[in-house]
Formats: C-alpha cells, structure tokens, sequence
C-alpha cells in the first residue's frame, strides 16, 4: 500500500532572510557533502539565483584553503 505523501517544498535559506560567507565554514560545510563536492540544488533547497552565489562562495572557500578541495 503506496502511501501518497506531500513533500514540504524547501525554501530557500538565503532568500528567507540567512546569509552565507566563505569565512564562516559551518555554514559552508552545509552546502558540500562528505567528499566536499557542492550539493545540488535539489538537495539544498535553494532558488537558482542563491545556488550559484553558494558555489562562488564555497569555491572562495576552498581557494582561501579553509576548506579542503577534497578528500
């Protein structure tokens, strides 16, 4: 018996208001998985526009070596 459930559509964390910076590495660590390669938009939940400032800001990251390129 397929249950059919509703997904809660995930909004966008930085159009709600949070923002992200390379230096501050937590948060960054939340937009790559364990082999640091970036999440997909699907998987992090943010608009297209904010998905592109993440990359440019985890690549920032990973130039600055404050987190590594990978593992």
């Amino acid at each position: 018996m397929a249950e059919n459930f509703r997904r809660r559509k995930k909004i966008c964390q930085m159009c709600a208001g949070k923002t992200v910076d390379y230096k501050d590495v937590e948060i960054i660590r939340k937009y790559t998985n364990e082999k640091n390669k970036i999440v997909p938009r699907r998987v992090s939940g943010a608009c297209a526009k904010h998905q592109r400032f993440i990359a440019t800001q985890v690549k920032r990251a990973r130039f600055m070596a404050l987190i590594p390129f990978s593992k």
